[in-house]
């Protein structure tokens, strides 16, 4: 009699995680290990990838290491037949690559909110439609991208961050209706993770613990707190979902923190 925890196995399935040196990316990748997949993992410093690989082989499963630079098309598109080469499918492709430094709304550029669109939308696209054909040779998938919270809500400094990642989460429901049936595409929105990206804020009492009270759970998530909404996604549990979003975000409605720019400087009218 099967288990509604059998659901959420992935047993012999092929993945390839982005940015998974660390944070989510690399507990995405360790949690689809041992949940029994073999995992390409992919991201800049090879080091910190052989870290992760070597979780992934404590899990009983196989990693094919790719340190390179994805902010490169090509590069994305080379995980899919390095997937092919290493372990001969490709079942789930998690698009954790992104990010785009605060700045205020003046000092943000065409050319740097191109940056972000490319970088948090254009890439994931390159990744999925190389996939997509390879993925549906072996009866389909599921491809999960990783938003942010401010691609929902309001925060003062992250004009081009959330603009993009707004894109990335529209991006997932378009996509989830061009490649249903076979294939299913969701996302997981997550709001303030425990990952290097915040560990010098959060090192501050002070500033940790006003993050926290801003948060309706007043608390910061963790990076397996987001691989368990990945795992989800990716997984026949989730069999019945395609362009969704699960927010795991601690109940947020606004920004957790506003960067700390000045309001525009408005010069009062001259009285007739």
């Amino acid at each position: 009699m099967k288990r509604v925890l059998d659901l959420f196995r992935v047993d012999n399935r092929v993945a390839i995680v982005t940015a998974a040196g660390r944070g989510i990316g690399a507990a995405s990748a360790v949690a689809l290990a041992e949940a029994g997949a073999d995992v390409v993992i992919a991201a800049r410093s090879g080091d910190q990838l052989e870290a992760v690989a070597d979780q992934i082989k404590a899990a009983g499963r196989r990693a094919r290491v790719v340190a390179a630079d994805l902010d490169d098309e090509a590069t994305m598109r080379s995980l899919v037949t390095a997937a092919v080469e290493s372990f001969g499918r490709l079942d789930i492709v998690v698009n954790n690559l992104g990010g785009t430094a605060p700045a205020a709304i003046l000092d943000t550029t065409v050319d740097f909110l191109n940056q972000a669109f490319h970088f948090n939308v254009g890439t994931t696209h390159a990744l999925v439609t190389e996939a997509a054909p390879v993925m549906a040779q072996t009866g389909g998938g599921a491809v999960v991208n990783v938003g942010a919270v401010l691609g929902r809500v309001a925060g003062r400094g992250y004009l081009a961050y959330g603009t993009a990642k707004a894109a990335l989460l529209h991006y997932t429901r378009l996509a989830a209706e061009d490649l249903s049936p076979g294939i299913r595409v969701n996302a997981v929105s997550p709001g303030p993770t425990a990952t290097s990206a915040l560990e010098g804020f959060l090192a501050n009492e002070q500033a940790r613990q006003a993050m926290e009270g801003a948060i309706p759970l007043r608390m910061v998530g963790s990076a397996d707190h987001i691989a368990a909404a990945v795992l989800y996604l990716a997984s026949p549990a989730s069999g019945f979902l395609t362009g969704k979003v699960i927010e795991a975000d601690g109940g947020l409605q606004r920004a957790a923190l506003d960067m700390p720019f000045p309001d525009l400087a408005i010069e009062a009218s001259p009285q007739p």
